[in-house]
């Protein structure tokens, strides 16, 4: 890590902007630095922030009913978290309950606009001069001066002595021009695929622009995590998202251990390692026999398929679960592994070494499949720096970044590795850096294995003093994944976000898309693998 080495030079230009910073100090929000400014300073710093290339990564607000300084219906809390050189920085203000104003960053950094959509929708906060004010998580049901993550708003939500209307007024942008034609795609989709909203505007067969719509699968995770202790917590973390189970529940329970200043057993630091590139082998093959399928190639599907299943039933003989789901637990981890089973995993990670060579030579040689992914749904690298893009999909396009490499947690940080990373931005690239990051995650597994320290597996999380906090962020399989958590009295959850890499990815589906005909949004959409859950929360 660099050491904030961009510091001086921030707190230099925001001083030259009369910026004053209130409470600032090193690792006030570990691994963050923390700047708290008043609301009226918030669009400077944002700006020079966006001047010194730093990349947005997470927008999330608290509720307050204690007295605000300006008045006495108390406040909101918003931060905002960014990321330089593999450091991070929140950004926070106040703004008051009675006039929740803030401006928006949208301009500036334009994965910004559905958080803060997100925001207004369920805190009531107005985003200033927000370039679009639509609704965004909005339930149909609730009132419309309520908002369900202020606190006098009751878990169990309202009662509605009515149907609620149906949600079927959304205001899609209008088609227009002569042979232009809308498709619209679910937001009910065909097998097991949750829902979510897709309007095509396309000439012929030619995509001229895609909208989405999301939170069809919305489940009040933010408010239900409210009053939980941290165990249960843990338990919904794993449930925001049920492909990334690990590495959610592992952003959540090192946030709770950052704030209350724990410090785990090497060997469960290591258990949760494994787990978490389990997962990722698990879901990479998963991804590389889907994208081959919805272009017909059905052999490697049935070959990956084949790999993740042995793959994901080893994973509940040891671990307990096919998703590994509640395996990771504050404090540590909920199983350990015998000498047995790790013989088992060197084994079975030797084998599918073997297995994945061949058939990465059968996917490289295969001219059918380069005819249908070369040179489709390109995400050129500008976009996809501008958006922030994550994990493969930023990694296809030139965004190398790596949590695991580059701000590094234990035990990555004792195990340096070559993050893959692309140019061509296409769908056969986004395949390639699935297929060269279950090689990295093998060997990783190898020397976690071959390494993996004894002694105890989970120590007892501190009851945890009330107002303290914690920020989470580990590298999932899609990306990086941040959580933030406040306790309140009692050890009692005040506050919870967790943000998936999915809400930085799905927007570059609206862009990869264009100029593309229509039969390849299969494929595109495949090639993204945005989690609808995830993103709903």
């Amino acid at each position: 890590m660099t050491q904030f080495t961009w510091l001086p030079k921030l707190l230099s230009q925001l001083e030259n902007e009369h910026v004053l910073i209130r409470g600032s100090s090193f690792y006030v929000l570990a691994p963050a630095h923390l700047l708290h400014v008043d609301k009226e300073d918030w669009k400077r710093c944002v700006t020079q922030l966006a001047q010194l290339e730093f990349r947005w990564s997470a927008l999330w607000a608290e509720d307050s009913l204690l007295p605000f300084e300006e008045d006495q219906t108390g406040s909101i809390m918003v931060s905002s978290c960014y990321e330089k050189q593999g450091d991070y920085l929140v950004l926070r203000t106040e703004v008051p309950r009675s006039q929740p104003k803030l401006a928006s960053q949208t301009l500036l950094y334009p994965a910004t606009n559905r958080v803060e959509r997100h925001l207004q929708d369920l805190f009531g906060l107005m985003f200033e001069e927000h370039p679009d004010p639509r609704r965004w998580t909005r339930h149909q049901a609730w009132p419309a001066d309520q908002y369900p993550l202020r606190k006098d708003f009751p878990t169990e939500g309202w009662a509605v002595p009515t149907v609620s209307p149906p949600d079927a007024d959304y205001p899609f942008l209008q088609a227009h021009g002569t042979g232009v034609y809308e498709i619209p795609v679910g937001p009910v989709h065909a097998g097991i695929i949750e829902p979510g909203h897709f309007r095509f505007q396309a000439v012929g067969e030619t995509v001229l622009n895609l909208e989405e719509h999301l939170g069809y699968v919305h489940k009040g995770i933010e408010k239900i995590a409210e009053g939980r202790d941290a165990e249960g917590l843990a338990k919904l973390a794993g449930r925001v998202s049920g492909d990334s189970t690990v590495a959610h529940t592992w952003a959540a329970c090192l946030a709770m251990e950052r704030a209350t200043h724990l410090t785990l057993p090497p060997r469960a630091l290591m258990l949760r390692a494994i787990m978490a590139e389990r997962e990722r082998v698990a879901n990479h093959l998963g991804d590389i026999g889907a994208i081959a399928n919805d272009v017909a190639f059905t052999f490697a599907f049935y070959q990956c398929s084949r790999l993740r299943e042995r793959w994901q039933r080893f994973s509940q003989q040891v671990f307990g679960h096919r998703l590994m789901m509640d395996a990771i637990i504050p404090g540590g981890v909920r199983f350990d592994l015998t000498e047995s089973n790790q013989r088992e995993q060197i084994d079975q990670i030797a084998e599918l070494h073997t297995e994945i060579h061949q058939l990465e030579g059968i996917l490289e040689r295969h001219t059918g499949l380069e005819d249908r992914l070369a040179t489709t749904g390109i995400l050129h690298q500008p976009l996809a720096t501008k958006l922030g893009c994550l994990g493969y999909v930023g990694r296809a396009s030139g965004q190398q970044f790596d949590v695991r490499r580059d701000a590094p947690y234990s035990p990555y940080d004792r195990f340096p590795f070559e993050v893959p990373c692309y140019q061509a931005g296409d769908v056969q690239t986004r395949l390639r850096v699935r297929m060269a990051e279950i090689h990295v995650s093998l060997h990783l597994l190898h020397r976690f294995l071959i390494e993996l320290p004894t002694g105890d597996i989970r120590v007892p999380l501190p009851l945890p003093a009330s107002d303290a906090e914690g920020l989470g962020i580990v590298e999932g399989w899609r990306g990086e994944i941040i959580s933030y958590v406040r306790f309140g009295e009692g050890g009692r959850i005040y506050r919870y976000y967790p943000r998936d890499p999915s809400w930085l990815n799905w927007p570059a589906l609206e862009l990869l898309i264009r100029e593309n005909i229509v039969p390849d949004f299969p494929v595109c959409n495949k090639s993204v693998n945005g989690s609808y859950s995830g993103h709903d929360l």
